[in-house]
């Protein structure tokens, strides 16, 4: 009897680091990679995206997860979201990402859906809310003081997407 190995995820970091809170996700996923136990970043494939694009999500493997990092509108800042991935298409209210310029988020998410075969991998958001993303800007204070929680959403999705205990 064989054993399947424990699902991968690929982690989507989006952002600018030269636009204020649009850096948000590579500064938590810099930090925070370090701290993961090996047995998940062997089960994990970090991507940075400037922007989430189509192609992005496309190429992502049957079977394979997904965890989507970026800073947020639609909620107050240094607020911490974690949503599913389909829920963002279907709730026009939800938060969405920062970092979806070529296309909004809702075209993004349903053109992935329509031109994947098997339509949207299955995944997570992970949002902190952003205030100020102009260019040359550092993170808010807002977003800098809940960094913490931001990277603790992450972690724990790319846990429960690989079946991996993540320490808190």
């Amino acid at each position: 009897m064989s054993h399947l190995a424990p699902p991968s995820v690929r982690l989507l970091v989006c952002g600018n680091a030269d636009r204020g809170d649009d850096g948000a996700a590579l500064s938590a996923v810099a930090t925070l990679l370090p701290s993961l136990p090996q047995s998940l970043l062997e089960r994990l494939e970090v991507r940075r995206c400037g922007h989430l694009r189509v192609e992005d999500l496309l190429d992502i493997p049957s079977g394979e997860g997904a965890v989507v990092v970026d800073a947020a509108v639609g909620i107050p800042p240094g607020h911490v979201v974690v949503l599913p991935i389909r829920r963002l298409v279907a709730d026009p209210a939800a938060p969405t990402p920062r970092s979806s310029h070529e296309l909004p988020i809702d075209q993004v998410l349903g053109l992935a859906h329509t031109l994947r075969p098997g339509g949207l991998p299955d995944g997570t958001f992970v949002g902190i809310g952003g205030r100020r993303f102009g260019y040359g800007r550092p993170l808010s204070r807002s977003v800098r003081l809940n960094m913490s929680a931001f990277q603790a959403a992450i972690a724990a999705e790319l846990g429960r997407i690989t079946h991996q205990e993540v320490a808190s």
